[in-house]
Parts: C-alpha cells; structure tokens; sequence
C-alpha cells in the first residue's frame, strides 16, 4: 500500500511540515505511566503477576481504558475482550493506523513486556493532543488478549482469535488449572465484549516492544527495525509408564517415564546444537505423577518449545523430534504422545511498513539495525490482514519474563517517537 506523501503535509504548508516533524512524545509521562500502571499485580523484586482475565488484569484494563477516555477516544471491547481505543479521524470512512501490545504477564514478569507497547501506543495519541495535530485516517491503540498464554493456553489467542487463526468457540472453552473457562472469566471481569473478534479496515499496524533479547544492546543500537517473527512450535510430551517402588524395583526392569524423557531432552538439545545458531529448544514446563519422592512416576508431561526462522528447517525440526520421542519411547517400553499446542509459522512483515520505521528512525537521528524477532506477537497474526512492521528497543541485559527486567526511559521514549512518526507517515496528519 502506497504511502500518500503529497497529502501528509502539502508543499506550500512549510509550518506545518515544520510542526509535523518536530513532534515527539512526552518521555516522562510515558515513563510515569509504566511505573503507575505497574502497581498493579507487583510483586517483589520490582516485576509484575498479571495473569490473563485475573481481578490484577481487569484493573489494568480499566486504567488503560480511564486513560484512553481521557484522551478523548472512544473504546470498543470485542468478544475475546481486546480493546480497541480510536483517535477519530478527519474522515472516518479510511481504513485505521493502529498500534498495541498486550498488558497480562508471566507469573515473575517485568513491566515493560507488552505493557509498553499498549502505553507507547496511548502517548502517540497524547502527543497528537497536546500538539492540536489531527489525522485524515483514525488512529486506534490496542490490548490484545492473553498473549503470554499462562494462565490459557495457547499464547496469543485474542489476536489469534481476531485474525482466525483459531476459533472464537473453541477459545472460549480453554480451562486454566481451576477448571474456569476462558468465556467466563472474560465475563466475570467485565470483557466479555459484543463487538465480533474480526478484522476491520486498517492502513497500517505497528508494535513497540522491548527486544527481549542482547542483540540490540551489545551493538550498541537504539532501534531495532523487525522485519519478521520466526517460527514457532509448541508441543507437549506425554508418557506413560508403570508407578512402582523406588527401592525395591530393578532399574533395568522398570517402565519409567522419566527415564525415556531423559533421553528424548538430551537427542531433542542435540538437534538444536545440530542446526545452531538460529534452532531454540525450551522446556518450560515438567510434571510427574503422582509426584512422591518414593515412587517411580505412572506420568510426565514435559512441554516443548521449538523455534526456527525458517518454515521449511523448522518442519523438519517437528519431524525430526516426533521421530526421537517414538524411537526412545520403545527403546523404555513406555507409551508416548507428541500432542500439538500451538503453531505459528514464520511471519515476514510489509515491506512498506518496515521502511516507514526505518524511515522515521533515520529521521529522527537513531542509531538502528534490521532483525528478526525470537519472540512471538500480536502482530504476526495482524499481518495476516494488514501492512505490519515492529518496533524493538534495547532491554538490559537481554533480561525479559523476569523481573529484573528493565528498559531505560531514554530508550522507551526514542521507540515511541520511532512509533509516532512511523505512524503519521499513515495516519496523514492536517
């Protein structure tokens, strides 16, 4: 999609190109507004537990939302409660500039991951405010439900939801660990919106969000330009074998699902060192039963998080881990299952928008590089259905769903003006 340069800011206007290029963002306020809306669900160490749909998630929701009102936008909530807070524009009838993130967390997260790319996206239209610049087309800013995917499985559901990737039904009636579906807690946290969870019309969509990562940092760069989120595969192992004593039966006579998960995880890492420096294997979650120090386990569950930048490497790599976990499933004469969680292909963005980014971060004198995220986003599922780009900023010591980690105001300031101007390019302020 082609930007209209000859109608951001006619050529005989020279004080109000003037005006549109020295805009930026209010720093402090954006920093004020992390560490107010980080009171929210703190916990010690300085970082954050605001799971998905919880009472902490609700109050974060209606300060973003108080704020949003505030800032003169009116606020829609669809039925995977994601919100979307609009800046009206000149003629309402053009397609929506939009930028989000998320606000729900890990259980031990920081408080900038997802949070700040809803709350860059919020001082952009402050900024707009305070400078009395309207734009032709809307600008809307954004919270996606449950991103992190802890408390409901899969990770980013509510974009996913929105961009099809998964059914609204089936979303729905995802349980946590109580057994309370993902439909009623929306409800009970009064997100439980009307507004069908489907794409709207929209020019162009941008996330800022901090790296995540030491790329940034150790090149000493400002602004990281994404150009794409690589792959990802969730899986879960399941075995099962025979609880028995764990004194008084041989070990080599046992059916231990720990046993052969030892060595799936080992021939699993292998493989990851085998197609180095771009493979990632995690193992997040491990659970035995019936868990007593005394019995060999009847069950393990170990989930599996497989990622790859490239489609064709990263199916090979799910083929390749099916095949281990059959082959040292018979080898423990145990009983196995490689269930499917969660996929996400490799998501390259607009080409268009990402030169909008590089273009605004050129504009404004930071230093950047281009890169690919490691982490998933809202905004992969977004460019299924609009011009898309990222916008990363650096992260101390590469330190993120933790809460040690920190981002520097400076940094967060400058990935907002990136964001700002990067979306009038868009937007077409008058």
């Amino acid at each position: 999609m082609p930007i209209s340069h000859s109608r951001t800011v006619p050529e005989d206007a020279q004080g109000a190109r003037s005006l549109v290029e020295a805009l930026r963002v209010n720093g402090d306020r954006l920093w004020q507004t992390h560490l107010e809306i980080a009171k929210i669900g703190a916990i010690a160490g300085g970082g954050s537990n605001r799971l998905a749909l919880t009472d902490d998630d609700r109050q974060a929701r209606d300060l973003f939302v108080d704020w949003c009102r505030e800032a003169g936008c009116t606020v829609r909530i669809d039925q995977m409660g994601n919100i979307f807070a609009r800046r009206a524009g000149s003629d309402e009838h053009l397609p929506a500039v939009i930028a989000g993130s998320h606000l729900d967390t890990q259980p031990t997260g920081g408080i900038f991951d997802g949070v700040y790319g809803v709350l860059a996206a919020l001082e952009v239209i402050r900024a707009l405010n305070d400078a009395g610049v309207s734009t032709r087309h809307p600008i809307e800013a954004i919270v996606w439900s449950n991103e992190e995917g802890v408390r409901f499985s899969p990770a980013v559901i509510g974009s996913g939801v929105w961009a099809g990737a998964h059914d609204l039904a089936d979303a729905h009636s995802r349980t946590d660990v109580d057994g309370v579906t993902f439909g009623q807690a929306l409800a009970d946290i009064g997100y439980l919106g009307d507004v069908a969870c489907a794409p709207f019309p929209i020019r162009a969509a941008f996330e800022a969000h901090i790296e995540q990562g030491p790329i940034l940092e150790n090149a000493e760069n400002t602004i990281g330009v994404v150009t794409a989120v690589q792959g990802i595969r969730w899986f879960d192992i399941i075995l099962n074998g025979r609880s028995c004593h764990a004194g008084s039966t041989p070990m080599e006579v046992r059916r231990d699902p720990v046993m052969a998960l030892a060595t799936i995880l080992d021939a699993v890492y292998r493989l990851a060192a085998e197609h180095a420096p771009n493979a990632r294997v995690t193992v997040g979650r491990l659970n035995a039963e019936p868990g007593a120090y005394n019995t060999v386990p009847q069950r393990v569950v170990a989930s599996l998080d497989l990622r790859h930048p490239d489609e064709a490497t990263l199916e090979q790599l799910s083929a390749k881990v099916a095949e281990i976990v059959t082959a040292c499933c018979a080898s423990h004469d145990v009983d196995g299952q490689l269930r499917d969680e969660l996929g996400h292909n490799p998501v390259a963005f607009d080409p268009i928008s990402i030169e909008a980014v590089q273009a605004a971060a050129d504009q404004l004198g930071y230093k950047s590089m281009r890169m690919v995220s490691g982490a998933a986003h809202d905004t992969m599922h977004v460019a299924q259905h609009a011009p898309a780009a990222m916008i990363f900023v650096p992260c101390e010591g590469g330190v993120s769903h933790h809460p040690d980690e920190m981002a520097t105001a400076e940094d967060l300031e400058a990935g907002c003006n990136v964001l700002l101007h990067a979306m009038l390019r868009f937007a077409e302020p008058i």
